[in-house]
């Protein structure tokens, strides 16, 4: 197959807030970034030394993540109709892991679809979940 991959690609409004809930929070590894280093006419970055991409890694998964360029962020609501889905092992591990760094769920983990699932909001409101196989029950919560 020529396809090995689909990576989501996020447009972020402050690169620092989303590093600190992906990277922090949820243990993603950066495995490259790009800081400007000279003016671009077509991106409108400066040179101010600051991530403006960069890609991360969790496990096999991976996202890129990107500043808005000044002046070109969008007006409707960031993520409309889009859910990413992490597939894993234990994502009931995952979410104590997320709680123990002070990552808040949206809401306690569930069985949906044969699989518990752990929902997410990041900091510009894109929805993700973390989701892993189960015979518990349709509906289940997780009672802790």
């Amino acid at each position: 197959m020529n396809v090995k991959q689909a990576v989501p690609f996020f447009g972020v409004t402050r690169m620092e807030a989303s590093l600190k809930f992906y990277v922090d929070g949820l243990g993603f590894k950066m495995t490259n970034y790009w800081i400007p280093d000279k003016a671009s006419e077509h991106s409108g970055a400066e040179p101010d030394g600051r991530i403006r991409w960069c890609w991360l890694e969790l496990g096999s998964a991976a996202i890129m993540l990107q500043e808005f360029w000044p002046g070109r962020r969008p007006e409707e609501k960031l993520g409309t109709g889009v859910n990413i889905c992490f597939s894993c092992e234990d994502s009931l591990a995952l979410y104590r892991e997320f709680k123990s760094r002070g990552i808040e769920t949206r809401n306690r983990p569930f069985v949906g679809n044969n699989l518990w699932v752990v929902g997410l909001t990041d900091p510009d409101g894109y929805l993700i979940e973390f989701s892993s196989p189960t015979d518990a029950p349709e509906e289940s919560e997780l009672e802790e």
